[in-house]
């Protein structure tokens, strides 16, 4: 089978790419730098510049799936030309992939779009389903409320449309892991605030194997890309200190210190999403990591 994937050089693109590889997919991919373009056997790289709306047609050829990810990162200080950015990176690619499909013929059957579960308002006792509609009043709920919406659009093309809500991405190569790890290595690590927010992660093994899993099922509809034992902020941070073997004894990081370091985008930080992945379980995904401390140890060790 033939998957065209948006974002392919990002942090979760790059281990999507090399999982779909290995179990004998052919990779098409969209990259708006002609630098990164390859062109293997099975494995080959189209331009587009979804801000001036150009795509390379041949990007389609043979596709039966689309996997969506492209979207600038929001662990960057959020001004508000980034903003700007962080909404249109999302809307733009969405709206310019929909238009492609509207207008030529095409094989895609599915597409299956990340997503965030920032969507879902900070609680700090109540676990989310998929089946929660309420929107988070910030800007992050914002963003993927408009991203959903784009995506939604092509079930009128009779297009299957999966969405995969992502927690908090826990990888080797970077990414939130490794930047909660660098105070704690240094011995000066801290939960934030009062702790007790809730962070639904997920191992990126896991996360690419549920985009495959989506795949090779035809799923679609709303599914929380998290493991299944969400942990509060201050238990994470107790857990990978343990794993690194080093002390926490400072007291956690007031709300307002980090508000005057990363500004609006300190929220990420002190949200809480106590987030369900009972549906995949109930599909049969078996998870590889379902506990923090087997992810950390595989990632930290």
């Amino acid at each position: 089978m033939t998957v065209l994937i948006t974002g392919a050089t990002g942090l979760v693109g790059q281990e999507l790419v090399s999982l779909l590889l290995q179990n004998g997919f052919t990779v098409h991919y969209l990259s708006t730098s002609k630098s990164k373009l390859v062109s293997q056997n099975n494995y080959k790289g189209f331009y587009w510049n979804p801000k001036t709306s150009e795509i390379d047609l041949n990007a389609l050829t043979d596709v039966e799936v689309i996997v969506h990810l492209a979207g600038a990162s929001v662990a960057k200080k959020w001004t508000s030309s980034y903003k700007e950015e962080i909404i249109e990176s999302r809307v733009l690619s969405t709206r310019l992939l929909y238009k492609t499909l509207q207008k030529n013929s095409h094989q895609v059957k599915q597409i299956v779009s990340a997503s965030a579960i920032g969507i879902y308002p900070n609680d700090f006792n109540y676990i989310y389903h998929e089946t929660d509609n309420k929107v988070d009043n910030s800007f992050l709920g914002n963003v993927v409320q408009q991203w959903e919406e784009e995506v939604n659009q092509f079930e009128k093309l009779q297009i299957n449309v999966a969405k995969i809500r992502i927690g908090i991405v826990l990888a080797k190569e970077g990414g939130a892991l490794q930047e909660m790890a660098k105070p704690i290595k240094m011995g000066v690590g801290a939960a934030f605030g009062s702790g007790e927010q809730y962070q639904s992660w997920i191992h990126i093994q896991d996360l690419v194997a549920i985009f495959q899993f989506v795949i090779q099922n035809q799923l679609s509809g709303v599914l929380n890309g998290v493991a299944p034992y969400p942990v509060t902020n201050t238990e994470l941070t107790k857990a990978i200190a343990k794993t690194l073997g080093k002390p926490l004894f400072l007291p956690n990081i007031p709300q307002f210190v980090m508000k005057l370091i990363l500004g609006e985008m300190h929220q990420i930080l002190f949200s809480s999403q106590h987030v369900s992945c009972r549906k995949l379980l109930d599909l049969k995904y078996q998870f590889k990591f379902a506990s923090l401390d087997k992810a950390l140890n595989d990632l930290l060790k």
